[in-house]
């Protein structure tokens, strides 16, 4: 049948399996937009406030789902204000199309109003860019698109279309989408009997638990490998829910904001089995020291990981699940009670803490954690608030943390809880961010309100740019150089201003009433929640420092002379 370039645009979001889009029209796209009004009862449309709001709500779609994350944008500064969330999703391996379109052919190369070479800006951030010239090439480019962003390490694609191609009409046919298969082509037998021999000689195996692993979908292999060489289990940021975190084998974050127990277990270990996880500097510390007395099995479907921050010792290429498969079919049964015994101690010995006396981020997200049952789905902005988040909710599921790891974008969270419950309307969505953060995006409210979806917008309001002046006052001095916030901005206005519902919270006794009231408020609703402005992170080690440099508020307390050490 002959359709319009703008109708093949959504009959192939249909082939594909999408049922909900985030975007932002104009004038280049309108013959879209106008398709998409046709297509109203098969296709849902979220109108966000700002075009990076939707490029972040289709990457917390895709990362709570795990389908391809949609966003739409017209030519120009529309196409432009899709590169942070561009971005971010290469960043983390979050499969999305984005899908702009530009002036028309003849208009191209010359300046025209609004156009910009959007292809050639997102290059360097996306697995794939193209640009459509001609209406007969439009279906296998989106086709393409899909496969490139679901296949292999997924990431972001972008199809720029000129408008006259939105309105040429061909012939289109439907078709069946490309079957994805998991990459095992590159998963050698003697890689996996190398790993089973290093698993063999192992006294003290530990099991770092990265991205990847969610990815795969890989949590049933991990608990099994845990259990059968009798290992303890950490993760980084992007690995949260993949290894339960109620499980008594897991140890907590390992890195800049780690727990002590996972930083001073992985540098006592002497096998570190890295499943999906790509060595960050957040992670590692000084990458000449990380895990300096362990042999290193990397296990990552992506072989550019291989070596690229930290020399492993062996590696498995390949999906992180059927990797797994493999080696535990023929990985036999270990026992290592004295080094359990040792973690075990260090998780007694050097617990997380904090202040309970007084309102603070921690004692927010533990008493969230115990009125949610751990069931939620938690998005974070970055700062204080995201490694508060990581420390003190635990995560049983994979896809119930979704934070920018690798670009630490401000704004994140909030578009990208939008998209988590469009994906996943059943679940408790709530995103938990500063208020530096919150000010980036915090026009998306008005979007929440919109869809008409309950949704839980949770702002930890320290009047400061927390983790930058923590930094100001560890490693500057206390320099507080513009990161101080004192201003009449007042977010419960604010938030009744574009339709939801808010709360103040001041004091510690108020918390609970007020998540009980938004767990059950039936829309939006923000808490506003006043912390000091001098509270830190803990534990931490210093950029470039050793992981089991780690410190924290009691180190700095009783040994000041050794901090002295660290922080010069």
């Amino acid at each position: 049948m002959q359709l319009k370039g703008a109708e093949i645009i959504v009959e192939c979001l249909l082939e594909q399996g999408v049922d909900t889009v985030f975007g932002y029209p104009g004038g280049a796209i309108l013959n879209v937009y106008d398709a998409l009004y046709k297509y109203s009862d098969r296709l849902h449309h979220v109108l966000t406030s700002h075009e990076q709001g939707a490029s972040h709500a289709a990457d917390g779609y895709a990362r709570a789902t795990g389908k391809v994350g949609v966003c739409l944008a017209t030519s120009g500064p529309g196409a432009t204000n899709l590169v942070t969330g561009i971005a971010t999703a290469m960043m983390d391996s979050v499969p999305m199309v984005a899908i702009t379109c530009n002036v028309g052919l003849p208009l191209l190369g010359k300046d025209s109003f609004q156009e910009v070479d959007i292809a050639g800006i997102v290059m360097p951030i996306t697995k794939h860019s193209f640009i459509v010239k001609d209406v007969t090439m439009l279906a296998d480019t989106l086709r393409k698109a899909f496969y490139i962003a679901k296949s292999g390490r997924p990431g972001p694609v972008l199809i720029d279309v000129t408008k006259d191609v939105t309105d040429k009409k061909c012939d289109y046919m439907q078709c069946r989408p490309a079957t994805i298969t998991r990459q095992t082509e590159t998963i050698r037998k003697e890689d996996i009997d190398k790993a089973v021999e290093m698993i063999a000689q192992a006294k003290k195996p530990f099991i770092f638990v990265g991205g990847g692993s969610v990815i795969s979908g890989a949590s049933a292999e991990i608990k099994e490998l845990a259990e059968r060489i009798d290992a303890p289990v950490c993760d980084s940021l992007m690995g949260k829910g993949a290894f339960p975190g109620e499980d008594s084998r897991y140890t907590g974050m390992l890195g800049m904001h780690g727990t002590k127990a996972s930083n001073f277990g992985v540098t006592q270990s002497d096998l570190l089995i890295v499943l999906g996880a790509r060595f960050s500097d957040r992670v590692t510390g000084n990458a000449k020291t990380f895990a300096r007395k362990a042999q290193i099995l990397q296990i990552d479907i992506d072989a550019a990981e291989i070596n690229k921050n930290v020399i492993v010792d062996a590696s498995i290429i390949g999906d992180v699940k059927e990797a797994l498969k493999r080696l535990l079919s023929v990985v036999e049964k270990q026992e290592h009670p004295d080094w359990m015994q040792m973690i075990q101690d260090l998780k007694e010995k050097h617990p997380l803490r904090y202040d309970k006396n007084i309102l603070t981020g921690p004692y927010v997200i533990e008493k969230l954690y115990e009125l949610t049952k751990g069931e939620a789905i938690i998005c974070t902005d970055v700062g204080q608030h995201q490694m508060w988040a990581a420390q003190y909710y635990k995560y049983k599921e994979p896809r119930t943390f979704l934070s920018s790891g690798g670009l630490g974008t401000m704004g994140y969270g909030l578009g990208a809880a939008i998209g988590a419950k469009m994906g996943c309307p059943e679940k408790t969505v709530v995103n938990i961010a500063g208020d530096g953060c919150f000010r980036m995006n915090m026009n998306e409210i008005a979007t929440a309100v919109r869809c008409g979806k309950p949704l839980i917008q949770i702002v930890l309001n320290n009047h400061v740019l927390g983790m930058v002046r923590q930094w100001q006052t560890l490693f500057y001095g206390q320099r507080y150089s513009h990161t101080v916030l004192d201003d009449k901005v007042d977010f419960v206005k604010l938030a009744e201003a574009m339709g939801a519902k808010a709360i103040r919270v001041s004091t510690k006794e108020e918390v609970e009433p007020a998540l009980i009231e938004a767990l059950h408020t039936d829309g939006p609703i923000v808490l506003d929640c006043q912390l000091d402005r001098d509270l830190c992170v803990f534990p931490m080690v210093p950029a470039g420092a050793n992981i089991d440099d780690a410190f924290d508020a009691e180190d700095m307390k009783h040994k000041k002379d050794k901090q002295k050490a660290f922080l010069s």
